[in-house]
């Protein structure tokens, strides 16, 4: 007789936990760099099949049957994250470290439409977080609303840093909130999950959002990859059209994310700026990086974009 899905799932999810927590105890270390580079990386003759835990956990490389320590390939196996390719076995999941936490997430590539996703972007809304709030820190219980979760990352970084506060994560991703869950149990951080489109059915007025949406066209609309019209935009302005009305008085919206400028114009900046005004907010906006994922212009979707900027917008509620 089969044990019940529920039963499987919380018993995986143990075994996800057990693994963090076993490489955490080891001093497990890796930067996941842009899919570009990964792909790069994982091509070279020499990287055909993993030398290393590094290369099973961080570079998605095959390894053959009892050549990886026992321990990561019992939990592995114990979650059902162990596939087959080509005859070798390889980790159907990543980990990640930022600051002092794991994170686990999709292996590469990351190609189905359910997948999770952390990269560079990641280590970059995690240094905005911290710089927007180390002069004004949230206060001891203020809901923090972290929108579109993905694993995690925004809301973890916060309740490390301030653990007196209540933590929401919700994604449209029930994969990315199950990775989430598990990532903030790893980290010692208590959050509240939910699986919703935004705000979903949560009506409480919020004191500090974080945002760090989709911004590139997908052909393929993954809800990790797409941000939708606005040549990848408009997922963006739609969380700041649902969460600007629900700032309590001095709530503030740390929003991270990318920005066609096309004829030199920033059409992104030009929405936020009219949603701030209309909520009587006001709003730092500023670009992080003048020039990312420059591959993209090559497809016609981005025929006529200069450049892809990543920008930082800050709400505050007047």
């Amino acid at each position: 007789m089969s044990a019940p899905a529920s039963t499987l799932t919380e018993a995986a999810d143990r075994d996800l936990l057990a693994l963090l927590q076993l490489l955490a105890r080891r001093g497990y270390s890796f930067v996941t760099p842009t899919p570009a580079s990964h792909a790069r990386v994982v091509a070279r003759p020499d990287r055909r099949k993993a030398r290393c835990v590094e290369d099973v956990l961080g570079w998605s490389l095959p390894f053959e049957p009892g050549s990886i320590d026992p321990e990561i390939e019992h939990y592995l196996r114990g979650a059902g994250m162990i596939g087959d390719r080509a005859g070798l076995l390889c980790s159907l999941v990543r980990v990640s470290s930022l600051g002092n936490a794991l994170y686990i997430h999709s292996a590469f590539p990351t190609a189905d439409r359910d997948d999770t996703f952390f990269g560079p972007d990641s280590y970059r809304f995690s240094r905005l977080i911290e710089a927007e709030l180390s002069d004004r820190p949230p206060p001891q219980g203020q809901l923090v609303f972290d929108v579109g979760t993905g694993v995690g990352v925004g809301a973890i970084v916060v309740g490390q840093a301030w653990p007196g506060v209540e933590i929401l994560m919700t994604d449209i991703n029930p994969k990315a909130i199950r990775f989430a869950r598990i990532n903030a149990a790893a980290a010692n951080v208590a959050a509240a999950t939910l699986v919703a489109d935004g705000l979903g059915a949560v009506d409480r007025p919020i004191g500090l959002a974080l945002a760090n949406p989709p911004y590139i066209i997908d052909d393929l609309e993954r809800s990790y990859r797409h941000g939708g019209a606005l040549h990848g935009g408009a997922v963006t302005v739609a969380m700041a059209v649902q969460i600007l009305p629900r700032l309590t008085g001095s709530g503030r919206l740390i929003l991270y994310s990318g920005s066609a400028i096309v004829s030199g114009h920033d059409e992104m900046e030009a929405q936020l700026r009219g949603l701030a005004a209309a909520n009587d907010c006001t709003l730092r906006y500023r670009e992080l990086d003048p020039d990312v994922f420059g591959e993209e212009l090559e497809r016609p979707a981005y025929a006529a974009v200069d450049r892809i900027a990543l920008i930082a917008a800050i709400f505050e509620r007047r």
